[in-house]
């Protein structure tokens, strides 16, 4: 008999129970309810060490790197005005994105995640497709810093 305990698969959470804003410089804070898949990460950078005695070679870390990415309906305009801005102006406005995932259904509860000084790195202008039923793009960027005001609890059986 096998006494691992499991995940309930009440405890997945559902992914199209997320909420998304972006906040401005300004304080203006949009609900991004347009963005249907969205993802950020962090690439720990690290350096290979030689080590007098050892046959390998060890690793050290050396900072991070932040990217987010995601598709979104194209039915918003914030960020090309961020971006006619820098076309005219030669400054990128900088902003937040803030993600909740919260799935009522799950006992993992809530985890908020807040994406500082982000930068967009651009995309579509203007598109249309005649043959399509509706219209996306693709939308991605760098932060430079992150938050975790809130995070999952731990599911029964990880402890």
């Amino acid at each position: 008999m096998n006494n691992n305990a499991v995940m309930n698969a009440l405890d997945a959470m559902d992914g199209s129970l997320a909420s998304a804003y972006i906040i401005l410089e300004d304080g203006r804070r949009y609900n991004f309810m347009q963005l249907y898949s969205f993802e950020a990460s962090a690439k720990i950078n690290s350096k290979e060490v030689p080590i007098l005695g050892k046959t390998g070679k060890g690793n050290k870390p050396l900072g991070w790197t932040g990217e987010w990415k995601g598709t979104a309906h194209y039915n918003q305009s914030v960020l090309r005005q961020m971006w006619l801005e820098y076309k005219n102006t030669g400054k990128l406005p900088v902003f937040d994105i803030q993600v909740t995932n919260e799935d009522p259904s799950s006992s993992a509860g809530r985890q908020t995640t807040i994406l500082k000084n982000c930068l967009s790195k651009g995309g579509i202008l203007t598109k249309f497709n005649a043959d399509s039923e509706t219209l996306d793009e693709d939308i991605e960027g760098t932060f430079d810093d992150w938050e975790m005001p809130e995070s999952f609890s731990l599911l029964k059986g990880m402890q």
